[in-house]
């Protein structure tokens, strides 16, 4: 089947989350006092990074809500067992930061200009429609797709299969007539694949390796893959 349509990942993939993520811990650590509580900013960014994993993981499996897992990266990450609101008001505290830093990666709304005439377009985050429908409003580009599902309100993450359908559901296409674009090669190319999609792995960081996926390693690459340029036919065509 052709490619009518392409669903994608946001974070990291559309929007540079880690910068943000980055410089806004930056500041909050600073704000809070906290800069070198634990052995530095690069130690304390570190620790922050693995309470989010360790919690979102949680989230994503169904263990625990979306107001939740941010509470118990908190507790985790300052190591004190804050209550609800304490631990909302200290997360409240760093999202001012962090969406104070907000920015779409320099390929993102180029390319999406390049393919706004061939192709239907809409989002599959593993998050939730609060967070990301503001987000894409605040970064203008909300009106560029279709279409926004998140995990946390339909009730399925990535990689699973009816995460994937759902979205091509949405859109009233077959999976075969859908590319995935994420930046994660198992959870966002490979989970697409296994649900039937064209599935993408956007490797911005150029990890490289994992041959049986499309690997691109930056949006401007994107065009010529879906129009079924025969250099881009191989997996793993960037090295």
């Amino acid at each position: 089947m052709a490619i009518r349509a392409v669903l994608w990942d946001i974070d990291d993939t559309i929007f540079d989350y880690a910068a943000a993520d980055r410089a806004g811990m930056r500041r909050h650590l600073r704000d809070e006092g906290l800069g070198g509580a634990f052995g530095g900013t690069e130690d304390a960014l570190r620790r922050w990074r693995e309470a989010t994993a360790l919690h979102w993981a949680r989230f994503a499996a169904g263990e625990t809500s979306w107001e939740e897992q941010r509470r118990d990266r908190v507790r985790t990450f300052v190591g004190t067992p804050l209550g609800d609101d304490e631990a909302d008001a200290w997360f409240a505290r760093y999202l001012a930061h962090y969406e104070a830093a907000w920015e779409l990666f320099p390929d993102t709304v180029p390319v999406l200009d390049v393919l706004a005439a061939e192709y239907r377009h809409a989002v599959l985050s593993n998050s939730s429609l609060l967070n990301q429908d503001r987000k894409l409003r605040v970064l203008g580009v909300r009106d560029r797709f279709e279409v926004v599902l998140c995990a946390a309100d339909i009730g399925v993450s990535k990689p699973h299969a009816a995460a994937f359908h759902a979205a091509c559901d949405a859109l009233g296409l077959a999976p075969g007539e859908v590319a995935y674009v994420g930046d994660q090669p198992d959870i966002d190319a490979r989970g697409a694949v296994e649900a039937g999609l064209l599935g993408v792995w956007l490797d911005r960081t150029g990890l490289g390796g994992r041959p049986e996926l499309t690997r691109i390693t930056d949006l401007h690459q994107l065009p010529a893959l879906l129009r079924g340029d025969t250099r881009f036919g191989a997996p793993d065509t960037f090295g």
